[in-house]
């Protein structure tokens, strides 16, 4: 037993020496000519314009970790499939209970708007609208008419 793990540590040492001496390797044997050209951010070819400090819109993000949650429960039905057979009802119960919470989890997120990328803007009252401080000076004045 101690020696699997002593053949995994040298695996792990000799792994990290490579790489250490990868590294050294090339920054000692490179050329070392720095110049403005070379040191500005790669765009494309394009000049880069204004700061690289942009704002995205948290929709990227949103999306993402959508995509993440449900491929990671994919990660889970996939092993399943191949053996619930073997498992029983038990598995199988377990399973349509784990989908009901996912489909739960998908109608929020449907219903919250967040799977649309072109969320619509929300509503804002105009002149027309009557507010709650119009309303309540109408009853004001009726009171004291």
């Amino acid at each position: 037993m101690l020696t699997d793990f002593g053949s995994i540590l040298a695996f792990l040492l000799v792994g990290a020496i490579f790489t250490a001496g990868g590294l050294i390797a090339s920054w000692l044997l490179r050329p070392q000519r720095p110049y403005a050209q070379k040191l500005s951010t790669y765009e494309c070819g394009e000049e880069p314009i204004g700061s690289p400090r942009v704002r995205f819109n948290i929709r990227f993000y949103v999306v993402a970790l959508i995509f993440l949650v449900f491929e990671v429960e994919v990660v889970f039905l996939f092993p399943w499939a191949l053996v619930f057979k073997s498992f029983g009802l038990f598995a199988f119960l377990e399973m349509v209970v784990f989908l009901a919470i996912l489909v739960v989890g998908y109608a929020y997120v449907w219903v919250k708007g967040d799977l649309e990328w072109d969320k619509p803007m929300p509503r804002y009252t105009t002149a027309d609208d009557k507010t709650i401080t119009t309303i309540f000076e109408e009853q004001e004045e009726s009171v004291l008419h």
